[in-house]
């Protein structure tokens, strides 16, 4: 997987070495990346300068004083920050069985202090990837969002009718107007649509 230049990788640990080797690391491989010694500091600095659309994740450790890892990590999953904002706990030995359950609970992976530089760089990789898609997905769903805006409520009527998949003629009998009318707003939907069938329609619209 290549690198994403333009992504940004959050680390939040009280070991100021290990911050230290993690922002050297990431330099290497031509990632940015941001350091903080508490939970505390890193919620301050989403506050006040929330990520925009850059692909970013977290590696965040466990045991902290002040606000644990595992504290963070809940507030975050209520804002719905995980899918954007992919966790990747940083363990001791005996925090492992925990970070397996955090995993479970929507963590996107965890790594093993000592760690080995290539699978961290790996598996930040896979998270900024994911992060990506996550963004384009809701990227995609205000496009979405903008089109249906533009339409006409008749034309949303002959949208729900046409996804229904009725043809124009019981569309036209529900409605109450000419085949040819609808004709004209059916067409004037999918331009504004940016589709060219039905069955496109009704895939851009159902559910991710």
């Amino acid at each position: 997987m290549q690198p994403l230049i333009d992504a940004l990788i959050f680390i939040v640990d009280d070991d100021a070495s290990v911050r230290e080797a993690l922002a050297w690391l990431l330099r290497s491989r031509r990632l940015e990346s941001e350091h903080f010694a508490t939970a505390e500091a890193f919620e301050e600095r989403l506050l006040a300068l929330p990520v925009t659309e850059r692909p970013h994740c977290l590696l965040l450790d466990v045991r902290m004083p002040g606000t644990s890892g595992l504290v963070l990590f809940d507030r975050l999953a209520e804002r719905g920050l995980l899918d954007a904002m992919p966790v990747i706990f940083l363990t001791g030995h005996a925090d492992v069985p925990t970070a397996v359950d955090l995993v479970k609970r929507g963590a996107f992976d965890f790594c093993e202090k000592p760690f080995s530089d290539n699978a961290l760089v790996d598996r930040i990789e896979h998270a900024l990837g994911a992060s990506l898609r996550s963004q384009e997905r809701k990227q995609a769903q205000r496009r979405l969002t903008d089109r249906i805006a533009e339409l006409t409520e008749r034309e949303r009527e002959v949208m729900r009718l046409v996804v229904e998949g009725l043809p124009n003629k019981l569309i036209a009998d529900q409605l109450s107007i000419s085949v040819r009318t609808v004709e004209v707003h059916r067409a004037r939907l999918f331009e504004k649509m940016e589709v060219r069938s039905a069955v496109e329609l009704a895939n851009l619209l159902r559910p991710a």
